[in-house]
């Protein structure tokens, strides 16, 4: 299965997502990605009155990014399904400082300690409740998603980066905002990462590090993870090869996590996750082979599918209104 056929259908996500009504009071919700922000217009029972997507744009740098962030929150905030909107929500990548509402750092957009918080507030005339994407997309599939009535969970979200949010003893782990960084730990030697690093699981298993290194190993460019895995199914031995080694960097971190956390399951998301049984079960099997006395999860796909972060940033307003 490609990432693209993955099923979505029947889902806790489209009883939230699919049903297009008009209400008040409304929040707005803003999860700005590596690739693509998605933007939703959100009633009092978090069902969608009006959704977007924009191109996050980064080749034009960190300023652009941040500017292109509050002009998007504008455009929501202004949406006439909204009405009374009460409250926005904001979730970013990188590090980040919740308290603050400061966007510490982030390799992927370039920025360092944005106050987006005071920033968004400003533009909108809004109050704003800030996150973390993968923390917030952790939260909305433990009350709506896969992980609801389980206390102890890895939500492990695979993109153009990767990134990780710890459920434990029933707590989303924070740690002052440095949890979860497994796209930082170190699976294989020499691969360059963007944050200076070396052979960091980010830069050999995340969505845009399959299709670079399939790319390079190739000869032939890809554009997409999806491309590669395309190429795997139809027996093509460098892409098979390339998506084993994949799913090795990511049961090594898995097992790193167990072994510290002991989650009970694992939930897969990000835009990889809509590779399906294709990422999940092969990934379950080498996570098995790899550890010993320790508990094994499970590992299930994200019920909300890419859209857990902007479900996230609108559970968060909600909260805040």
């Amino acid at each position: 299965m490609s990432p693209g056929a993955a099923g979505r259908h029947g889902s806790p996500a489209d009883r939230v997502w699919g049903q297009l009504t008009v209400g008040e009071p409304a929040v707005i919700a803003l999860d700005v990605g590596g690739t693509m922000m998605k933007g939703a217009v959100f009633d009092s029972d978090l069902r969608v009155l009006a959704e977007d997507s924009w191109p996050t744009m980064r080749h034009l740098g960190p300023d652009a990014v941040v500017e292109a962030v509050l002009a998007n929150l504008e455009k929501l905030a202004r949406h006439p399904s909204g009405r009374t909107v009460r409250a926005a929500g904001l979730v970013v990548p990188g590090m980040v400082d919740a308290r603050s509402g400061t966007a510490v750092w982030s390799e992927n957009l370039g920025w360092s300690n944005v106050p987006f918080r005071d920033l968004a507030s400003t533009r909108t005339g809004l109050p704003v409740a800030f996150g973390h994407d993968v923390r917030v997309a952790a939260l909305a599939e433990s009350r709506l998603g896969a992980a609801r009535g389980r206390a102890n969970v890895l939500f492990l979200a695979i993109g153009t980066g990767i990134g990780a949010a710890l459920i434990v003893d029933g707590n989303l782990l924070e740690a002052d905002g440095y949890a979860g960084e497994i796209g930082h730990l170190k699976v294989e030697g020499a691969e360059p990462c963007a944050c200076g690093g070396r052979g960091c699981l980010e830069s050999v298993a995340s969505a845009a590090a399959i299709a670079r290194r399939y790319s390079r190993r190739s000869g032939r460019t890809v554009t997409g993870a999806a491309e590669v895995l395309a190429q795997a199914a139809s027996g093509d031995p460098l892409a098979t090869a390339l998506w084993r080694e994949t799913i090795d960097y990511l049961a090594q971190a898995l097992a790193a996590g167990a072994a510290v956390v002991a989650p009970e399951l694992v939930v897969v998301g990000g835009g990889l996750s809509l590779a399906g049984d294709a990422l999940i079960r092969p990934l379950a099997r080498r996570l098995e082979q790899l550890l010993t006395y320790h508990r094994l999860p499970r590992l299930v796909p994200a019920a909300l599918g890419d859209r857990a972060a902007c479900l996230g940033a609108g559970i968060i307003a909600a909260e805040m209104a």
